[in-house]
């Protein structure tokens, strides 16, 4: 039989199908890997499948024998489970900034990482409203620039550009590009952001990565980004709106007790709350801005701020600035 088709990488057929084909609940005995060589075109006998599995455990595939299923093999363990496989799915199903097309691929890729019977489960598809619908994925370009650029400490270049009311790019310094020392990428709240320093204002900024064109890695090494710490940059995200930066002030807000879920999942756990009667006090260090004051003109009646007094004015001047259209 050493001479027969196959014989030398019937090893790895047996690995392939082992992988692809079993789990806890669908196992498969020594015939049936017998039968599935046959359909490839390869013979094999009982010994020579168990001698094959021995020398798979040896390599370090977890195989382990059921003892309900006619002593059938199967993976014990795979590199992701299927919990965390549907998440990695969701994840890229549910974002907005890659578009349809790409997130089709993406999630064959990842459908291939499991077996046959997690297939049908991962090829499910969630409903995004507002995708990125545009021909292209250049962001995932420019994402691997700013990969290349921090790994190599080199300065980057791009374009950068606002929507106008006709729908169209409008670029921002008259189309010129921008050079920044990219510090690292942030995901917040459903669009990445490349956190750098700025050569031309010197100082840090965020620029949202999908309205980037044009995006070069520059033969000049960065500046401005040992002294970044990325924990304080999450910190600090996590207390602005849309990534608007502000002026940081501790700002403190009354509201209904029925409100202090809505407070915890925008600030955390870690937000000061004390109990007023049927009120809930709270004191909350963010970036001031108009679109920190949209947010609570947001929750109506129920919600508002107590100080400190020129954050508290500054909010009544935003809100008179609304009433002049109506």
């Amino acid at each position: 039989m050493a001479n027969k088709f196959g014989q030398k990488i019937k090893v790895l057929y047996i690995m392939n199908i082992l992988l692809n084909e079993t789990d806890v609940d669908h196992p498969i005995n020594a015939n049936e890997l017998i039968e599935r060589l046959a359909e490839l075109g390869i013979e094999a006998e009982r010994k020579s499948i168990y001698s094959d599995i021995s020398t798979l455990i040896e390599y370090g595939l977890d195989i382990e024998k059921s003892e309900e299923y006619k002593g059938g093999y199967y993976i014990a363990s795979k590199t992701f489970e299927l919990a965390e496989l549907k998440m990695l799915v969701d994840a890229i199903s549910s974002s907005r900034f890659i578009s349809e097309k790409k997130a089709v691929d993406l999630v064959k890729r990842i459908v291939a990482l499991g077996n046959v019977y997690d297939a049908e489960e991962l090829s499910r598809q969630i409903v995004v409203p507002n995708r990125n619908k545009g021909k292209g994925d250049k962001i995932f370009y420019a994402i691997d620039t700013i990969y290349q650029c921090i790994d190599n400490n080199h300065k980057m270049s791009f374009r950068y550009f606002n929507w106008n009311v006709d729908k169209e790019k409008e670029f921002k310094y008259d189309g010129e590009s921008i050079t920044v020392s990219p510090a690292c990428l942030l995901w917040f709240e459903e669009n990445y952001y490349l956190v750098a320093y700025s050569d031309k204002r010197n100082a840090i900024r965020y620029y949202r990565v999908d309205k980037m064109e044009a995006a070069e890695e520059l033969d000049e090494k960065r500046e401005g980004v040992g002294g970044i710490d990325k924990k304080e940059i999450a910190r600090i995200a996590g207390k602005s709106f849309g990534m608007y930066q502000g002026e940081m002030k501790t700002v403190s807000v009354t509201c209904d007790k029925s409100l202090v879920g809505v407070f915890i999942d925008r600030f955390g756990k870690d937000i000061d709350i004390k109990k007023s009667g049927d009120k809930a006090k709270i004191r909350i260090e963010l970036e001031v801005s108009p679109q920190f004051y949209g947010w609570i003109s947001g929750l109506g009646d129920k919600a508002y701020i107590d100080g400190p007094k020129d954050v508290k004015a500054d909010y009544k001047k935003y809100i008179q600035s609304l009433l002049k259209n109506y």
